[in-house]
């Protein structure tokens, strides 16, 4: 089901303007679906989505019990190859799936970019090349 929802998603949403970032669906029929587009999300635009989705979801039965729609927030998640581009100079939180020799599992730095199927980023003036493979998740982290 997962793909059925991420190919629809991934069909109608650049039509509406918007950039699907992330997809979560829960056992209890929840489906989480977190829009961004240049300048950011409102309210409306949440809203304008959610319609769109329900009447969409209906015709090309999708089943959901509920449906939430919202931007990714301000730590939002890098999850497609594009975004470690876009998003190059910006600080990172990083989770690796298993720790490094030296036993981090969690890092935070600045984003370099993707190189080579490797998230590359600056650690507290050392550069890792970290595989795509070993990465649990990364989120931006905020400044304010």
């Amino acid at each position: 089901m997962a793909a059925n929802v991420q190919s629809v998603l991934d069909a109608t949403l650049p039509g509406l303007g918007y950039e699907l970032v992330d997809l979560e669906l829960a056992h209890n029929g929840l489906v989480r679906v977190f829009i961004d587009k240049p300048g950011g999300i409102t309210v409306d635009d949440c809203v304008t989505v959610s319609n769109h989705l329900t009447r969409l979801f209906m015709v090309e039965e999708v089943p959901y019990e509920r449906l939430e729609v919202s931007s990714p927030g301000v730590d939002r998640p890098l999850t497609k190859p594009e975004d470690f581009t876009r998003f190059a100079g910006e600080k990172v939180r990083i989770k690796l799936r298993l720790p490094l020799p030296d036993k981090r599992k969690k890092l935070l730095g600045t984003l370099i970019g993707l190189e080579d199927g490797a998230v590359v980023v600056d650690v507290d003036g050392e550069r890792l090349a970290l595989p795509l493979t070993q990465i649990d998740k990364v989120r931006l982290e905020p400044q304010f």
